[in-house]
């Protein structure tokens, strides 16, 4: 390196200590910012949390738009899981807490799981009352909560 370029650089490397030197002064810090639960927030869902609320589900009544046309809509939502297509005994470890949910509708004897969290739409339904069962399970398929709607879809023009 050119005696006139390491001259330079090293002056640089001097000039920077010295501005940082001076910028690291004490000075007095922010305030933090309010704790998650204060806040109303929820803790970020990105770190391991040492006790959670039990988990718990909350379902929406069918839209009554799409209902008219035969089309039920059902929005759900999980409090203290998050619901994702994770199954088996590995993954009651994970933190924070995951899961899924099961379906049911007018009591069949067999559900079908999801695992998605987008709502559920279910169509083809015969005029009349219906009910659907939503289980909110762990990855091992235990429901910890579950929800019954009851609707009647009204005779009309469906969509099939």
């Amino acid at each position: 390196m050119p005696h006139f370029l390491r001259t330079a650089v090293l002056g640089s490397v001097a000039l920077l200590a010295t501005a940082c030197s001076a910028s690291a002064a004490p000075s007095t810090p922010p305030p933090a910012p309010p704790p998650a639960a204060a806040s109303g927030w929820s803790p970020a869902p990105v770190v391991p949390l040492p006790s959670q609320p039990p988990p718990s589900l909350v379902v929406d009544a069918p839209l009554p738009e799409q209902l008219a046309m035969g089309l039920v809509v059902l929005r759900y939502r999980a409090e203290n899981l998050r619901i994702v297509p994770v199954y088996g005994p590995a993954a009651l470890d994970v933190s924070p807490r995951i899961g899924h949910i099961h379906v049911t509708v007018d009591d069949a004897p067999w559900h079908w799981a999801d695992g998605s969290g987008e709502p559920l739409i279910i169509q083809a339904l015969p005029p009349g009352p219906h009910k659907v069962w939503i289980g909110l399970a762990d990855p091992t398929h235990k429901v910890l909560d579950s929800k019954t709607v009851s609707f009647v879809v009204p005779a009309g023009n469906h969509h099939h």
